[in-house]
């Protein structure tokens, strides 16, 4: 049985976390291993998640900073910001996906892996962000 959405949403989430991990200890890394690392089978709506964030990350990380007062996102935690990356990234990209299922689904992940105010903070650049497109 295949893994759902949401599931598939941590599953890039994890792989976005370990790639900024890696990137700021300077370490080298292959994107695709990180993927194949964490995927049983290829998904392609992981693959659209993870090339989708890396490639428009300076984008995302501005928009999402423009929407934040007295923080940025390389202040939140790594997983906060991997779940931002990926909120913002299906609101722009992703027509098939609702934006308040983009929303939704970050806050369910900011409720298991990030703490109240990164999870407050992350709700409210998704909303802002969502109600100008």
């Amino acid at each position: 049985m295949g893994k759902t959405r949401s599931e598939l949403r941590e599953k890039a989430m994890v792989i976005l976390y370990q790639a900024d991990i890696l990137k700021n200890q300077k370490l080298e890394y292959n994107i695709e291993n990180l993927i194949n690392e964490n995927l049983d089978v290829d998904n392609e709506f992981v693959r659209n998640l993870v090339y989708g964030v890396i490639t428009h990350e300076e984008q995302i990380d501005e928009l999402a900073n423009s929407h934040m007062k007295d923080w940025t996102i390389k202040r939140i935690d790594k997983t906060g910001a991997a779940i931002l990356r990926i909120g913002i990234y299906e609101i722009l990209y992703e027509d098939d996906t609702p934006n308040i299922v983009a929303i939704n689904e970050a806050i369910e992940l900011a409720k298991k892996y990030s703490d109240d105010n990164v999870r407050k903070i992350i709700n409210a650049v998704l909303d802002k962000i969502s109600n100008e497109n």
